[in-house]
């Protein structure tokens, strides 16, 4: 497992830090209520970069929060305050403490990524047979449910069937993630599709309140859990533009970086340049979403 680089969370007054992942930190409030933080940290493959990107956790929160409001009839969510310590404000909210379902739920609407090489494969992603000659970036006929595993923290997530998602939480539960999975992903894709945005994939985590209400918790459809393709630029075939951090992971592993994945190092910082693309890319994402200037 690479070394994961994760910095020590700041101290905040009132608030226990309980665990930091690789863009968020999470605490506990006095009362019991959690504290979600989003840093400006970026990883790539398993490694948390030095450099971090300006204003992301902040772009991440005010997007999850416009979300949010969009599926607010289709299911409850985590969120409880957004006042927070003026120390991350901005950045991040009071929300429920859940007990989380041990699933990753993804709905894919487009053939690309982990689901593009399991088709490769077997034909198939998670277990779904899809037709023959699809290739990278094809819209597949209607979305489908896709799960996969949690993961440690700084191992890969791993597809799984929705059999076996059935058997470790349930059948009637695996059903209504599925079916609030794709919920989510049809209402969030055609408000993208209107603003000329294409939401190819995203992941969603659900966890239950005490009377087994079933909530949407973590971050939502940012450019950190979610596929968004320019719809103008969208070309089968080839891998697509998109408002997300590929713009890292391409001069990672550009000569220009210097840097040998398989090496098993991190990759070096990032030139002010890709920096600032990378934010600009995560700004104007938000800003075509929500309508609202950044």
């Amino acid at each position: 497992m690479p070394e994961l680089n994760i910095p020590a969370a700041p101290v905040l007054d009132g608030a226990t830090h309980l665990h930091s992942g690789k863009v968020r930190d999470l605490y506990e409030l006095p009362g019991g209520d959690l504290l979600m933080v989003a840093s400006d940290r970026i990883s790539i493959f398993d490694f948390v970069l030095d450099t971090t990107i300006p204003d992301k956790g902040e772009i991440l929160t005010r997007m999850s929060l416009w979300w949010f409001g969009q599926l607010a009839d289709l299911v409850p969510n985590h969120v409880i305050s957004t006042d927070v310590p003026a120390q991350v404000r901005g950045r991040a909210v009071v929300c429920e403490r859940l007990a989380m379902h041990p699933v990753e739920c993804v709905a894919r609407g487009y053939l690309t990524g982990s689901g593009l090489l399991d088709y490769r494969a077997t034909g198939e992603v998670c277990g779904i047979a899809l037709r023959p000659g699809l290739e990278d970036g094809s819209r597949l006929p209607e979305a489908i449910f896709t799960p996969a595993t949690k993961a440690d923290l700084g191992e890969h997530d791993e597809n799984v069937s929705y059999d076996a998602v059935a058997a470790t939480i349930g059948p009637e539960r695996a059903a209504e993630l599925r079916d609030l999975t794709l919920a989510v992903y049809g209402r969030a894709e055609a408000i993208a599709r209107e603003r000329g945005i294409i939401l190819a994939d995203t992941k969603l985590e659900f966890g239950a309140r005490a009377d087994g209400t079933t909530v949407l918790g973590d971050e939502v459809l940012t450019p950190d859990s979610s596929r968004f393709w320019p719809a103008d630029e969208w070309r089968p075939g080839q891998a697509q533009p998109s408002y997300d951090k590929q713009i890292v992971r391409n001069w990672a592993l550009s000569p220009e970086s210097g840097w040998d994945r398989a090496s098993g190092e991190a990759p070096p910082p990032l030139p002010p340049e890709v920096v600032e693309r990378t934010r600009s890319r995560y700004v104007e994402a938000y800003e075509l979403l929500t309508g609202e200037r950044f």
